[in-house]
Order: structure tokens, then sequence, then C-alpha cells
């Protein structure tokens, strides 16, 4: 018998372990904030397997993986069968309290902004850029973590100010070198990855890569064969949801809706499609 989580979210419950922690990822999925009452089969699973493939492709950026080996978790979570493949044993740090974020093109809130300002994380960009619209060179656009309601989109120097030049420099270049790296990998494969977020700790000053990197759930995939400026390619990534969810009446608030089943299975295929693309674009690097 497992005690009680120590914290529960929207997707994942966390056991805290003293200087380490648990990290599980259910099958739960959310979407503005809500989390659904359906699971995806297996969700949890197919994102900590991403996760941590794509984690060992930067092994000279630090990261709070531990192991991913179920038989070495500490007692009694080795003999939990319902932990297998869906968790992960991780470094404690103390989180930054900002999503690093990389744009590759303009869609999602960065369009929506474009749109209604004519700037970009506060940032004025000329005129008539078209949705999906790929950068000269990706961009760096932090959003500030609220423990309540939804994250903030800040300008580069609001995150300067609050964290520092140095530490602000350092987890921009390292953003951007994942996504750069991720970007000409996936594109082998024909799959664009469009946007991604990262999050960073500290442990004795020092930033390591924590949260989840690269998956379906904190990344905008694209299928690089449907992509064409002005519109928005078919995703392997939870905006298939947000894109059904857009065409209700739902106004984003509790409760949320039921998703039909046709949905959930695509969701489910499509996270497993893009789990054997990362998977062979890797073994292939």
């Amino acid at each position: 018998m497992i005690p009680t989580p120590s914290y529960k979210g929207k997707v994942r419950d966390v056991f805290d372990l003293g200087d380490s922690l648990l990290l599980v990822a259910t099958d739960r999925i959310s979407a503005f904030d809500v989390v659904f009452e359906e699971p995806v089969l297996d969700k949890g699973k197919i994102l900590t397997r991403i996760s941590t493939a794509w984690f060992r492709q930067f092994p000279n950026i630090e990261n709070h993986l531990i192991t991913d080996d179920f038989t070495q978790f500490p007692p009694p979570f080795q003999k939990e069968d319902s932990l297998q493949g869906r968790s992960v044993l991780v470094k404690k740090a103390k989180r930054i309290n900002f999503e690093c974020v990389v744009r590759g093109y303009l869609t999602g809130s960065a369009w929506k902004e474009y749109k209604s300002e004519g700037t970009i994380a506060h940032v004025a960009y000329p005129k008539g850029l078209q949705e999906s619209y790929r950068f000269e060179t990706p961009i760096f656009t932090p959003a500030r973590k609220n423990d309540s309601g939804h994250d903030e989109n800040v300008s580069e120097s609001t995150m300067e100010k609050e964290v520092g030049e140095t530490l602000y420099s350092e987890l921009k270049s390292l953003s951007l070198a994942i996504y750069n790296k991720a970007h000409v990998l996936m594109a082998k494969q024909g799959i664009l990855l469009c946007d991604t977020k990262f999050e960073f700790g500290l442990i004795d000053g020092k930033p390591i890569l924590i949260d989840e990197i690269l998956t379906p759930d904190s990344s905008r995939y694209w299928d690089a064969s449907t992509y064409e400026l002005g519109k928005t390619p078919a995703s392997f990534d939870k905006q298939i949801l947000r894109n059904w969810l857009e065409s209700t009446d739902w106004d984003k608030n509790p409760p949320a809706p039921h998703l039909p089943e046709s949905l959930i299975l695509e969701l489910r295929k499509k996270y497993l499609e893009l789990e054997d693309k990362i998977t062979l674009c890797l073994s292939q690097k």
C-alpha cells in the first residue's frame, strides 16, 4: 500500500521523499487548466517514455532524472505495479517560477496576441505576418507560473529583472539549444516541432531541467506534409483536444464537458504515432 500523494496536480501525482520526488504521470488529461473526467488510456506511460528519452539526448544539460527503473524505487513504491512505466524518481529542486517557452512558428497564444496587439511577448513585430509563419530564428517567450489561474505571458525583460541577468541568459540559451536540436531531429521524420516549453529548478544555485520535456502535452508537433502558411497544420499533440473544445460552446470553466470516445481514441493514436516517430529519430541521429 502506497501513501497518499503529497501533491495532486492536474495530470500528475507527486510523492515527496525528502531529498527526492516520485513523479507519477496519470492518464488524466487537461486543457485550459481544467481536468476532464475521461482518461486517455496509457497516456502517462507514453509521456514518461517520451520525456525520459529526450532527457537522455542532452547529456551535457543537467536534469532532475535519477531513474525510471521501477525496481530501483524506494519501498513501498517498487511493489506497486500501477506505478510501473509511468513514474520517475527525480532530484528535488527549487522551481524557477517561469516557463521557458521557445517558438519556431507563429501560432497559439502568440498568434492571438499578434492579431490583437501587433506584438509577440510584448515585442512589436512587422505587420502582415500570417498564422504558422516560421520565424527566421526561434524566439524565446517566457511565461510566469502562477499557483492559481492561468500562467501569464511576460516579456523577456520582465523575466530578466525577476531572476537576474545571468540566470535569465543561461535559461534562454539552454532552452533555444534544446529546441533547435530537437527541431532538426524531428524534421527528418516529417514532423515540425512548432513550439515547446521547459521548466527549470535550482540545486545549489545551479539550474537543472525539471518537469517533462518535448512531450505532446508540453509541445506542439505538426505534420510537415500539411504545413501551409496561413493555416494550422495537422497535429500530434494536445491541440487536437483544444481544437475540439473551441468548436463547442463550453466557456472553459468547470464543470468540464464530456469528451466523446472517438476524440479520446484519436488523441491516444496520435500520441503513439508521435512516440514512434521520436523513437525512430533518436535511434538514427
